[in-house]
């Protein structure tokens, strides 16, 4: 409970003091917690019975022993009675007569957290009045009299009534304003709907996780509010709440394209539902990342022995064929053996590309400027089509900075590219767009103006293996753009456009405005042209450089040069000392810093360096290496 400042608590007693009735109030436990004067001097009590934390019991029973209460005979089984009546913290209003003749009202009202305030009045003279009133007015019969004076007991208790009232209506409405509160202040969309399907209830989220709906729908059917689409999507679900079966499920909002999770739940009591949606699909789309690289996993763990045996007996076919082509045979068998040979080397080459779909391949987002992108994408597009097809480059997206893996997209792009020549024949137009849905995806869509796809290839092009190709196609082409973007937390959607087909790949967006603020860098790299390199990429990017090929050359330095602002290390350097020792020896909080390394993500060296601090993988451009300064936090604006 809040303390009351001093001042104020005097000031309040002071004019508790000066009303004409005697107050006290009394916690959960029966103690005193304040009374005024006037309660003293009405009951001519001791100190001791009004002080606050004096028993409630204790004023009974010195008031009974005194007689207040006539022959009460029991004393202590009086004083019990009284205490339970009182726990039981009932509004009450009653008259008694004391021993000294003065007639007293009592009003009691319990409060919300416990205990209660009661009201004592000296209504001797109002008393006396009604006894004179009843000797005076012989025109007024017994009975009116009577019935007038318990209507103004009765006014009395009611307006005592009324005041609890009141204050249970107080509290109410601040316990509804604090719950309204909270639900606003939820990223959530919280509401209930009544048993004919409208709104009893909402905050005022539902357009904030619905973009484009109302914020407004209380009153409104469930159907109107989400529009059809939304409502069929939920409809399954919500029956069963309705049936009394509470359920959690996701969907996706076909108008925004966001992932939506929600929840049902049945009001048991008045035949409605409660409704929790929240959106879900910055998570949805980590999960979907997350699940693809165990799929990736799991695929490399069943093929790695199985690619290995194939390696070893393809190097035999080779090697047989060899020398059966040193051997004196038929004419004819040469262009057996060249066949053969080529056969087996294909094979090489399919395993070569199912290592890339099965391996530990990373994805490694770095600030990619939109425009330049696809200015370099289409320059090597056009180097693979025939002078007949056409490739026009559209960018609705703008000249925005993005978070992209730009290798893999760059492959990704020029696979579906060189998929859309061949459907296209000699003569065509292939067509790129690039578009930013509702600020969650970035849609890259390749159209081209060939046959389309038949019904089975839509089914299963994504899958491995799955050609329309005969010979000619190792089936792994859409296969690798699925696997990739999937490893992005993305999507890959095949269809047939008006002139031919479509594939569609969104990507989840992530603006990058962040960048790494001009600052002097410490560059620790044992190999002077590497060195150099990196260098040059920083200077670019307005930073001024120090150079150090060791760990305790380049503590030396950062003991001489405390303005130096981020180090960028190898994790393998010069010496006995690596750049995790480096590492190692700075002082706390002396500055982020951002590893280098060739070696593979399975190393023991390179799993202990990342989990000190953002490792970045050979090779690497300027870009990656301002995003991965950025990561490491070295002056982000």
């Amino acid at each position: 409970m809040t303390q009351t400042p001093p001042a104020t608590h005097a000031m309040t007693m002071a004019g508790l003091n000066l009303i004409q009735q005697a107050l006290t109030i009394y916690d959960r436990d029966l103690r005193l917690a304040l009374c005024n004067q006037r309660f003293q001097e009405m009951f001519d009590l001791p100190d001791r019975l009004v002080t606050p934390g004096a028993a409630f019991s204790d004023t009974i029973r010195f008031l009974a022993k005194r007689g207040d209460y006539g022959d009460v005979g029991d004393v202590e089984a009086f004083v019990d009675a009284r205490v339970q009546q009182a726990l039981a913290f009932e509004p009450h209003y009653m008259e008694r007569t004391r021993a000294n003749g003065r007639t007293i009202s009592v009003e009691g009202s319990p409060l919300p957290q416990g205990g209660w305030v009661t009201v004592y009045t000296d209504i001797t003279r109002t008393k006396r009045q009604e006894r004179l009133l009843r000797a005076r007015s012989e025109e007024l019969s017994d009975q009116l009299l009577s019935y007038s004076e318990e209507l103004a007991a009765t006014n009395r208790q009611l307006e005592s009534t009324i005041t609890a009232l009141e204050e249970a209506k107080r509290q109410l409405t601040e316990m509804e304003a604090r719950t309204r509160l909270t639900t606003e202040m939820m990223p959530a969309h919280i509401a209930h709907v009544g048993a004919d399907r409208r709104y009893t209830y909402s905050n005022r989220r539902l357009n904030t996780v619905l973009p484009g709906s109302r914020s407004e729908i209380v009153g409104l059917p469930i159907e109107s509010a989400l529009g059809p689409q939304t409502h069929a999507a939920i409809r399954p679900h919500l029956d069963e709440a309705f049936a009394g079966k509470p359920s959690v499920f996701e969907f996706t909002h076909e108008a925004s394209s966001r992932r939506i999770r929600t929840a049902f739940t049945p009001d048991d009591t008045q035949g409605g539902v409660y409704i929790l949606s929240m959106d879900v699909t910055e998570e949805a789309q980590t999960r979907a990342a997350l699940q693809q690289t165990r799929r990736r996993e799991m695929a490399a763990q069943l093929t790695s022995g199985l690619a290995h045996d194939f390696s070893n007996l393809l190097t035999i076919i080779l090697g047989m064929q060899a020398k059966l082509a040193r051997m004196e045979l038929p004419d004819d068998a040469g262009a057996l053996i060249t066949a053969t040979q080529a056969a087996a080397r294909r094979g090489g080459g399919l395993l070569d590309r199912i290592a890339d779909m099965t391996g530990p391949r990373e994805h490694t987002p770095a600030p990619v400027h939109l425009p330049g992108f696809l200015g370099d994408l289409e320059t090597l597009a056009r180097s693979t089509l025939p002078e007949g097809v056409d490739f026009i480059v559209q960018n609705l997206a703008g000249a925005e900075r993005v978070l992209l893996d730009a290798g893999m997209l760059q492959d990704s792009l020029l696979n579906l590219v060189i998929n859309a020549r061949d459907a296209c024949g000699t003569r065509g137009t292939v067509t790129l767009t690039t578009r930013m849905l509702r600020n969650t995806w970035i849609e890259f869509a390749v159209e081209d103006t060939g046959t389309g796809f038949s019904e089975d290839a839509l089914k299963h092009a994504l899958e491995p293996f799955y050609t329309t190709k005969g010979g000619e196609g190792s089936g792994l082409g859409l296969a690798t753009v699925y696997d990739t973007t999937k490893l992005a937390g993305g999507q890959v959607t095949l269809s047939n456009a008006g002139t031919g087909g479509r594939v569609t790949i969104r990507l989840p967006l992530r603006l990058a405005d962040a960048s790494a603020s001009p600052g002097m860098i410490l560059l620790v790299e044992d190999s002077p042209d590497l060195r150099g390199t990196v260098r040059d990429m920083l200077r670019e990017a307005g930073h001024s450089v120090v150079e150090a090929a060791s760990a305790p050359e380049a503590l030396n330095l950062l003991e001489d040069l405390p303005e130096i602002s981020a180090l960028v290390s190898d994790i393998t350097l010069e010496g006995g000392q690596t750049g995790l020792d480096l590492l190692g020896a700075l002082p706390a909080g002396r500055c982020p810093a951002l590893l280098m390394t060739s070696l593979p993500p399975d190393d023991p060296l390179h799993r202990r360096a990342a989990a000190r601090a953002p490792v970045l993988r050979k090779p690497f451009d300027a870009a990656q290496l301002n995003a991965g300064l950025v990561r490491a936090g070295a002056g982000a604006t």
